[in-house]
């Protein structure tokens, strides 16, 4: 699912093994900041909160974890990288589902310690959630820039459905309106085309989402209301 721009990762080419990141690459990653795609945590220390990351890379364009690396983007490594590994891959079987595919390995430092790294796949098998004990329901999470938020309804929705063929949608006056007037505002909340419109909720959801579907719309994931704009 392509839903924003974001610097490309310059991976080699080739095997397995020539495509993982050296001190040179990672170096050249971490100098972007955190995005789309790249997450730097220092340690696992919260790894059901670090696994939301995971996730969020899985039903989004895949990305980069980085553990050993603060949010300022200094390179510190972490001593016991063995430790951190356990502590996170237990996370990630315990609470998320479905499973996911990633790779894991570790990239040593001068100073002695190693980055961990986690390369996180776009997935096929979408959506993908966190299920916590401490949380009665499972959440959903996607990538937004650089940062991970929680799935809307209506998000979920399109991570299910978009590889589904056959998708069709009635073009009336509502869904004229909503062409004209995104090439004039740009954009759109659910709540405002619901509002402009006399729509329920239900029914404007249910518009934008196949829209969406139909390679008509695309959608911004939002903290608070998901933002939808002309492809």
């Amino acid at each position: 699912m392509r839903i924003g721009s974001e610097i490309l990762l310059d991976l080699p080419s080739g095997d397995e093994e020539e495509s993982l990141l050296d001190v040179r690459n990672l170096k050249n990653l971490v100098r972007h900041g955190e995005g789309l795609r790249l997450e730097f945590k220092m340690k696992v220390k919260f790894p059901e909160k670090i696994v939301k990351e995971l996730v969020a890379f899985a039903n989004t364009e895949g990305g980069h974890l980085f553990v050993g690396v603060s949010d300022a983007g200094v390179i510190e490594g972490v001593k016991f990288a063995e430790e951190e590994q356990f502590l996170l891959e237990r996370a990630i079987s315990n609470y998320c589902f479905p499973a996911f595919t990633y790779r894991t390995y570790r990239i040593r430092l001068d100073n002695g310690r190693e980055v961990l790294v986690y390369q996180i796949y776009e997935s096929v098998d979408k959506p993908h959630f966190v299920q916590l004990e401490t949380v009665p329901h499972p959440i959903c999470y996607v990538r937004a820039k650089d940062r991970t938020i929680q799935a809307s309804k209506e998000m979920k929705q399109i991570l299910r459905r978009e590889n589904e063929e056959g998708l069709s949608f009635a073009y009336g006056e509502i869904e004229r309106w909503l062409m004209e007037y995104l090439r004039a505002n740009q954009q759109i909340s659910l709540s405002e085309f619901a509002l402009k419109c006399n729509l329920p909720i239900w029914l404007a959801s249910r518009k934008l989402v196949l829209l969406v579907l139909s390679r008509v719309l695309k959608i911004e994931p939002g903290e608070n209301q998901d933002q939808y704009s002309l492809q």
